[in-house]
């Protein structure tokens, strides 16, 4: 493929026409990036990398303006991607693995009750939960060698045992959170567009302890796992679905 330094932009074989990675910051979008530009053909998939900001928000906001100045200039996105690294639970997302998301999942967004947590779709609003295409999960992750199961999106980030039980108990195939996915699925839902996340894991959920932290890991992992989906953005067509 052929990286186009400077703008997060790459060239992939033909399949799907235009894919946007929506990364949090630029350590890992250039990670992404990189696992492209190392592949070394060229082809008729376009592949935009952007650092879209750490947050749902941020992350729902740039996405969605990648996605409307994308399709205002006539060449709209086929795929979007969430990606980055993020809080892997433990014993099935060891820190350093890739998971991919069967579920994009609001985790904190609803309301705190006597009774516990009640997700905003229950009290009526809207949806806490996006489903990726169940084919294109099953490709990626055997592409990548990655289990599938949920991915919490998560504003306040774990950092007690307490928290991470709670989540896992009322989320039991959890097996990754971060920051920023549910806000992109949002954008590209709106779009009608597909949407995917795949992540890193840097840390385990649970108690705050950086020195456990292998962000170098996981952003190695992150290059990795993308390169080997290089087959599968070739071949999967959203059309078919």
């Amino acid at each position: 493929m052929e990286l186009q330094a400077g703008e997060g932009r790459v060239i992939a074989a033909a399949g799907l026409g235009r894919v946007l990675v929506a990364t949090a910051v630029p350590v890992e979008r250039d990670a992404v990036a990189q696992a492209f530009g190392a592949h070394g053909t060229s082809g008729g998939v376009v592949v935009d990398v952007i650092d879209a900001g750490v947050g749902p928000a941020l992350a729902a906001a740039s996405t969605a303006s990648a996605l409307t100045a994308a399709a205002l200039q006539g060449t709209p996105y086929d795929l979007v991607v969430s990606a980055g690294i993020g809080g892997g639970f433990q014993p099935e997302a060891p820190v350093g693995s890739l998971v991919v998301a069967d579920e994009i999942v609001a985790a904190d967004l609803g309301a705190e009750t006597p009774d516990g947590f009640v997700p905003v779709s229950e009290l009526g609003f809207g949806t806490v939960r996006h489903e990726p295409p169940g084919d294109l999960v099953r490709r990626v992750a055997e592409a990548a060698g990655a289990p599938a199961g949920a991915v919490l999106t998560v504003s306040t980030v774990t950092g007690t045992a307490a928290r991470a039980t709670a989540l896992r108990e009322r989320h039991p195939t959890a097996l990754a959170e971060a920051m920023e996915g549910f806000g992109v699925a949002e954008a590209a839902v709106a779009h009608g567009v597909p949407v995917l996340e795949i992540r890193a894991v840097s840390n385990p959920v649970g108690p705050r302890d950086r020195a456990a932290w292998r962000i170098g890991d996981a952003l190695a992992a992150l290059t990795e796992g993308f390169g080997k989906l290089v087959p599968v953005l070739e071949s999967w067509n959203r059309h078919d679905q």
